[in-house]
């Protein structure tokens, strides 16, 4: 009989989770070097090639992915049972991992993050920041953070702040000489900062008044896919732009940026941190959730 360690297992779980060894030694906190010979070394203790390798990509050979199948649930349980040993431990210790898209990041950080680790010191908090909606129980993270929209049925959801809309904005400079859009419609006079969804699509603008819905397709001279770099243009008078009303709200309070069409940008639910109830909480993700209820976050 091969014994194996439980860090081996967990190493081979994190390199079928990225696909690669980058991410995982990041994730695992150790070198890309030392984690390849650690799989190298268990290769060859088993005397089974559990990965393909090229310069490019790694991929699970037909062994390697029973031996992640077979070995997933029971790491899931030791996993748990490390959990519930932590219960009883006064002050949560370790790591929570948490997946969410760069906006949502940022408009938790400062009132959610930065108090979380105030009040826990002895907790990491690693997030993952990524457009495109992830299976965080299959990628290994402990919770998401992303638009109750957005989160999937299986979860249990927390809101996390107010309802949030969406503004359309443009410098003074760009709107002088030209008239303001007053429907949606009048946006075809107009040039429009127009963003790229995750998924490759381009994001048409939806509008709401009085029960009409109204999605437009404006055009422009620039296509972007960061919320930042979008601000930056329509900042640099390039046209206008259709971003969260948190992100633009301190340009229009300083007169840098002029709002239109307020009145066909409606409230929408706002963000919720989520995760899977099939499994033990752990201490450090129960204190995040009570902090959230505590914040005035959850309902």
């Amino acid at each position: 009989m091969v014994l194996t360690g439980l860090a081996e297992l967990e190493a081979v779980q994190a390199v079928a989770r990225h696909r690669g060894f980058r991410a995982a030694a990041a994730e695992l906190g150790m070198s890309r070097s030392a984690l390849s010979h650690a799989i190298a070394a268990l290769e060859e203790r088993l005397g089974v090639r559990l990965f393909h390798r090229t310069t490019r990509s790694v991929a699970l050979t037909q062994a390697g992915e029973q031996f992640v199948a077979d070995t997933a649930p029971a790491l899931r349980d030791i996993r748990a049972a490390f959990d519930r040993l932590g219960d009883h431990r006064a002050v949560p210790t370790g790591t929570l991992r948490i997946n969410s898209s760069a906006g949502a990041a940022r408009m938790i950080m400062k009132p959610v993050i930065l108090e979380y680790l105030r009040r826990y010191p002895a907790m990491t908090v690693d997030i993952v920041t990524e457009g495109k909606l992830v299976d965080i129980v299959l990628e290994g993270f402990d919770a998401g953070v992303r638009l109750a929209e957005q989160v999937p049925q299986d979860m249990i959801a927390i809101p996390l702040g107010p309802e949030l809309r969406f503004a359309v904005v443009g410098t003074p400079e760009y709107f002088a000489g030209r008239s303001l859009p007053v429907t949606p419609a009048d946006l075809a006079a107009h040039r429009c900062i127009r963003s790229r969804l995750p998924s490759g699509a381009l994001y048409r603008w939806e509008f709401e008044r009085h029960g009409e819905t109204v999605a437009i397709d404006g055009s422009g001279p620039l296509i972007l896919d960061d919320p930042d770099l979008m601000l930056d243009a329509v900042r640099a008078g390039m046209g206008v732009g259709y971003l969260a009303e948190w992100h633009v709200a301190e340009d229009i309070a300083a007169g840098r940026l002029l709002r239109v069409l307020d009145a066909w940008t409606q409230p929408f639910p706002g963000l919720c941190l989520y995760y899977s109830g099939r499994r033990h909480l752990p201490p450090g993700l129960r204190a995040l959730v009570d902090l959230v209820r505590e914040i005035g976050g959850g309902r």
